[in-house]
């Protein structure tokens, strides 16, 4: 009976982001089915590729969609939000540029050299912001304002104001795709983290204490579960979600402009959290509903763009849609949502009065 209420619990979480995605979709069928076409073309390198309005969303929405998972778990663990991810992704790219200069030659081992390096040197500056949060328990939105601000500068201190090229084949199907398979490759890189992530929380209890801290430290900690070490492993993991992020974004340009690399993405990895229906508050969470919060965001800009609305308005509109879908997804909603349906379930109110008399 408890795996029930669990399965349904865990379905209820996923209604909004569901319902929405499924508005999206039918709103495309009346309006241009072949928005949904999908075809294939020769793309500049020659190679014979996937292309359509369907495989931009899931590509474009690759790098949101993995900083979303990151954020999902700060979120859980922390009951606050990290601003700080697209500066921090600026300073994780420009290590990655500076590593690949300085080996001289880009090849697979200087690119996993650069890899490692970009990553040790963002869960860094994130356990900087974990130790503000969790040691010295400062708000997460105020704890990682500091980088938010000071970000995108230090990414400046480490290549300067240039924008350094990276021509090479290996960038190019990082960014793009592999010769001979038909799939952008940051489409596999999403598929790779969340089956890390998947892996970490199949074979550890990193996702139960994670809900436990989120929903209440004090209690976590009685029952011998550290707050401050899974506060920080949050932060390490988003480091890492971020680094990942930040090497499809300079790979996908082929270059490194510290002042556009993921620029505004930790607004839209809010709300792909808010969307996936995941509690702002912390606790319970579901890394698929972030995943499907993050392709619903990059949807709906694709569908603004096809209707051809001015890229200046489409900022308005995407806000309009999103306060739509967060509010339908508020607990006061929710609650209301549930109170009628159990009052239509049970019959309603002549049903609750005769049993009542009986």
């Amino acid at each position: 009976m408890k795996k029930k209420n669990s399965s349904s619990s865990g379905l209820g979480q996923l209604l909004i982001p569901l319902v929405a995605l499924g508005i999206l979709i039918v709103f495309n069928l009346f309006r241009d089915i072949s928005f949904f076409s999908i075809t294939m073309r020769v793309n500049n390198s020659g190679n014979s590729v996937l292309a359509g309005n369907l495989i931009s969303v899931i590509d474009s929405a690759s790098e949101l969609a993995i900083i979303a998972m990151g954020m999902t778990l700060v979120t859980a663990a922390c009951g606050g939000q990290d601003i700080s991810v697209g500066a921090v992704g600026a300073i994780s790219g420009a290590v990655f540029v500076k590593v690949l200069q300085g080996m001289g030659s880009i090849t697979v081992s200087s690119v996993i050299i650069g890899l490692v390096l970009c990553c040790l040197a963002t869960i860094v500056f994130k356990l900087f912001n974990g130790t503000l949060v969790a040691v010295f328990r400062i708000q997460p939105m105020i704890a990682t304002l500091i980088l938010y601000s000071c970000g995108r500068s230090i990414a400046y201190w480490i290549n300067g104001d240039a924008t350094p090229q990276l021509n090479s084949p290996i960038i190019s199907s990082i960014g793009m795709t592999i010769p001979g398979i038909p799939i952008p490759t940051p489409i596999f890189a999403v598929l790779l983290v969340g089956l890390l992530l998947f892996l970490v929380f199949r074979f550890t209890s990193l996702s139960l204490y994670t809900q436990s801290v989120g929903i209440n430290a004090n209690a976590a900690r009685l029952n011998g579960i550290n707050p401050t070490y899974i506060k920080l492993v949050s932060f390490i993991l988003l480091g890492v979600c971020v680094s990942v992020a930040s090497i499809i974004g300079v790979c996908r340009l082929g270059q490194l402009n510290h002042k556009t690399l993921l620029v505004d993405i930790e607004m839209d990895a809010i709300l792909a959290v808010a969307i996936g229906g995941n509690n702002l508050g912390g606790g319970r969470f579901k890394l698929i509903g972030s995943i499907l919060g993050a392709y619903i965001i990059q949807m709906l800009t694709t569908t603004l763009y096809a209707m051809n609305v001015a890229p200046v308005n489409v900022k308005a509109y995407k806000a309009i849609v999103i306060i739509i879908i967060v509010v339908a997804g508020s607990p006061v909603v929710k609650s209301k949502l549930t109170a009628l349906w159990n009052r239509i379930r049970s019959g309603g109110p002549q049903n609750a009065q005769k049993e009542g008399v009986s």
